[in-house]
């Protein structure tokens, strides 16, 4: 009996040693490239499941140039929010956004060669940089971080004695974030920051994106939302002045499409927005079909416009968005009003009826002999659409302005299968 009761207490005295030697699960989340929406998807649901798990750090690797501001927001939100402790480690640089993200972990620790700052928001206005700012001074000084630092990264009018003058935004590196007590070390390594935590036999638990993070970050990245819908106004601009349904509506509605997919994804905005979009859509319809520009054109465009504000993340950054777009729109539409005609490539990016005599269709390639011929256009041109010589049904592009239809035209001559006309004076 005693022998037995001896090696249940040797038992007993050997279970906290085993205990002691159990691994530390630290979950390694990366913090790189744009953040977006993408981003916040990986960040929130592998924060989610350290919490869940109880594991003993989530460590953010942190190494970018920063991104939207709505998503670092919320990412920011979830790390302040965890209830397993968190740890951020800039491995190269943390700018912009990165700087939130960086501020919100318990702790922050540097490699060498490292850089973090240069947070100052786009576009930068008086009030996004108010926001901005108080966003990121409220979140260093819960961690106990001092706040005119992060403040001196976003405002270029803060000026700091010895560190940073007017017109400059604060960028701190490695070794002088360390002196000013803004980081709590320099680590070569994620090893030395656990060793700092007093962690040891860490289990670490690297975290990958999965490809549907990839995607939403993709499609809603300023960049290519900003590609998205350019190519809406392209393809809109172009079916609008083409006539049947063609490759331009075809771009118009896959740009518009993924461009508002992005925002409702990255909850920009809700689904009103594309209802209002749509209905824009639908009174520019009916204004083509009506001579003049009237109440419909200017109430679709109304609602085209007021619906991508409602999509974007702020009034000032869709009138940017929407600016750079109709900047382009308009250079490539001259661009194909200019040359297509001449390369003859209106059946490429056209989608439309066979055109053949059993349809009424006479081509006009190539045949001189309408040039001085009046003509009564059938259609809108728009600048192009269908005009009738003798009966015969032909296709024809505005010397420039848009022409009525039941109008009598002049041709001026013919390029490609097109003939070029204008308006007969007097009519």
């Amino acid at each position: 009996m005693k022998r037995i009761l001896l090696i249940f207490a040797l038992m007993l005295s050997i279970i906290p040693s085993l205990s002691f030697g159990a691994s530390d699960n630290v979950y390694v989340i990366e913090i790189s490239g744009e953040v977006n929406p993408g981003m916040l998807n990986y960040v929130r649901e592998n924060i989610e499941d350290a919490n869940n798990k109880n594991a003993d750090l989530i460590l953010f690797e942190v190494d970018t140039l920063g991104g939207r501001i709505d998503s670092a927001e919320k990412i920011s939100q979830e790390i302040l929010k965890s209830k397993v402790k968190t740890a951020s480690y800039v491995n190269t640089k943390a700018e912009s956004a990165g700087v939130l993200l960086s501020i919100s972990a318990n702790s922050l620790y540097m490699a060498p060669a490292s850089t973090i700052g240069s947070a100052e928001p786009i576009p930068n206005t008086e009030k996004t940089l108010s926001y901005w700012k108080s966003l990121l001074e409220t979140t260093a000084e819960k961690r106990g971080r001092d706040h005119k630092l992060v403040a001196a990264m976003a405002d270029s009018s803060i000026e700091i004695d010895n560190l940073v003058g007017k017109d400059k935004l604060l960028n701190l590196t490695t070794n002088k974030a360390k002196e000013l007590n803004f980081s709590d070390g320099t680590m070569n390594s994620r090893q030395e920051i656990y060793e700092d935590l007093g962690l040891s036999a860490v289990n670490e638990i690297i975290t990958v994106r999965k490809l549907s993070d990839n995607i939403i970050g993709f499609i809603s990245s300023s960049l290519i939302s900003q590609l998205l819908l350019t190519l809406g106004f392209v393809g809109l601009v172009v079916e609008v002045i083409t006539p049947g349904f063609g490759f331009g509506g075809f771009l118009s509605i896959v740009g518009f499409s993924l461009f508002f997919a992005g925002s409702i994804i990255s909850g920009s905005t809700t689904s009103f927005a594309i209802i209002v979009f749509l209905l824009g859509i639908i009174l520019l319809l009916v204004e083509i079909f009506m001579p003049g520009f009237g109440i419909f054109g200017i109430a679709g465009i109304a609602g085209i416009l007021g619906s991508i504000v409602m999509a974007s993340t702020s009034v000032n950054q869709a009138i940017m968005s929407i600016g750079i777009s109709l900047l382009i729109t308009t250079t490539i539409v001259a661009l194909i009003i200019k040359y297509l005609p001449k390369r003859n490539l209106s059946k490429t990016l056209f989608l439309g009826t066979n055109l053949d005599k059993e349809n009424g269709f006479v081509s006009s390639k190539e045949d001189t002999s309408y040039i001085g011929m009046t003509a009564k256009t059938l259609t809108y041109l728009r600048p192009s659409g269908k005009i009738e010589i003798d009966g015969k049904m032909l296709d024809a592009i505005s010397e420039g302005r848009y022409i009525e239809k039941d109008k009598i035209v002049v041709v001026l001559s013919v390029e490609g299968s097109r003939l070029k006309v204008k308006e007969k004076e007097g009519e």
